[in-house]
């Protein structure tokens, strides 16, 4: 059975196959090859750049820089000498070795055949591998992920403006509580949201490039007038050029970088997607409270066997999404810190699959986007509901009571409220009774759920 999108065992291969090819470059096997081949291609570079090997004419540099822009049926030739063998080169079953011959094969046909046998000097695969991961982790960030998450960020932003002063009823424990805005509950999130992406903007990603065990062993024995310490780290941070999120040489590793920083980039992303999960499902109850509307879309169905039904299916697909990328960014961060000794390949297994918590992270955020853009505000439905529930102006009352230095006013409120279904003209009684003053009373009378917002409108404005 031939492999596409409705034959894939995996939802993201299948019917989330558009959203997720945004990943493929950084994630499938083709990215990999890819970004192995940038990193041997610009190790041999730096290598000529710092006087080890013969200077590089300016031909030849750009024929080592196109080397890494393979199409697919030239990275099948890297599987196929890892694999089965090719053109004389018997099956390596190995993947970085693999590489390795294919560049060679390529130098062979042009005027850097004499420096073919550079290709990989002194590395260990594991070298190759953690620079090519930090490359694709970090390119998914900058160009797919980041962009995902400004555009949520910013349409929290723009609702919390525009609705800065819409009075709403807050709820407590799933009870009536002191009332607020909805823009100032869009700006919690937005505040949420913006802190950990300030967080994930400022993170490096370490790497390691330092041989077999981390000690430059085969680099010192064989050039050991190099400072092969220095040039490693100048090479990693050549690799930056362009980008925000940098890659950082790890100076002291074994075989592989301990991948700390991979779990704090995962833990990073857990809390963005535990931020906007808890997000989805107070936007599920707005919803079914009717305080926030969804735009039909032309023929779609909302249930097969009730037409009125307008579900939140993107801010449920949003939850559901967040959840299985969270479990993957939570056994990434517990596992991969943790390697036998010098390594154990039960890593190798587990990078492999960063596609797919990007992927389903990725698929929540533009589920949550599409559910942003088809909302409406039903300003009326929240006031009224509000109205609804009188008693909470019971905690303004008994601070103002405590103030002017009345006796248990909070016990009085409580004997008045706890409860009990109370109403405007109840308060207006009870005020009447009290030892306080006429103007006093008059402020008490004029208070009402909608117009008890504290500051929850410059909150939402962020206002200082």
């Amino acid at each position: 059975m031939p492999l596409e999108p409705l034959t894939a065992i995996s939802s993201i291969d299948g019917r989330y196959r558009a959203i997720g090819s945004e990943l493929t470059e950084h994630f499938s096997e083709f990215g990999l090859i890819r970004a192995r081949l940038l990193v041997e291609t610009e190790y041999l570079i730096a290598l000529s750049e710092a006087g080890v090997i013969r200077k590089f004419s300016a031909e030849e540099k750009a024929i080592l820089q196109q080397l890494p822009h393979i199409s697919t049926e030239e990275a099948t030739i890297v599987k196929k000498i890892e694999k089965e063998g090719y053109e004389g080169i018997p099956a390596t079953n190995h993947d970085v070795k693999a590489i390795e011959y294919f560049i060679k094969l390529r130098l062979a046909k042009t005027s850097l055949k004499d420096i073919s046998e550079w290709t990989h000097f002194a590395l260990t695969s594991e070298d190759v591998n953690s620079v090519a991961q930090g490359v694709m982790l970090r390119g998914a960030l900058q160009s797919v992920v980041l962009p995902a998450l400004e555009e949520i960020r910013s349409a929290l932003d723009a609702s919390a403006t525009e609705h800065a002063s819409t009075e709403m009823l807050a709820r407590t424990h799933g009870q009536p509580a002191t009332p607020t805005t909805y823009g100032k509950e869009m700006r919690v999130f937005e505040s949420r949201l913006a802190r950990q992406l300030e967080q994930l903007r400022a993170r490096s990603i370490l790497v390691k490039f330092a041989g077999a065990t981390g000690n430059y062993n085969a680099h010192a024995v064989a050039l050991p007038e190099v400072d092969w310490r220095a040039f490693a780290k100048k090479f990693v941070a050549g690799l930056n050029v362009g980008y925000k999120i940098s890659l950082e040489l790890n100076e002291v590793t074994t075989q592989i970088e301990p991948h700390d920083t991979y779990a704090e980039l995962f833990d990073n992303l857990r809390r963005i997607n535990t931020i906007l999960l808890d997000f989805s499902q107070d936007m599920w109850r707005y919803i079914s409270d009717g305080w926030v509307t969804q735009k039909p879309k032309e023929g779609e169905v909302g249930s097969s066997a009730m037409p009125h039904k307008v579900n939140p299916i993107d801010f449920e697909n949003a939850e559901g999404n967040f959840g299985v990328a969270n479990a993957l960014f939570n056994h990434f961060s517990q596992k991969l810190p943790i390697s036998r000794l010098q390594r154990d390949l039960s890593d190798s297994t587990v990078i492999r699959t960063f596609g797919t918590a990007f992927a389903h992270s990725l698929i929540g955020y533009r589920s949550l986007a599409r559910g942003l853009g088809k909302i409406s505000v039903n300003a009326a439905a929240m006031l009224e509901a509000l109205q609804q529930h009188p008693e909470v102006l019971a905690e303004a009352i008994q601070t103002v009571l405590r103030k002017e230095g009345v006796e248990v006013p909070y016990e009085k409120l409580k004997e008045l409220t706890r409860g009990k279904q109370v109403s405007l003209e109840d308060f207006a009684a009870f005020i009447d009774g009290l030892s306080v003053s006429d103007d006093v009373k008059k402020r008490l009378k004029a208070l009402r759920p909608e117009n008890y917002l504290g500051l929850a409108e410059k909150i939402a404005r962020n206002i200082t």
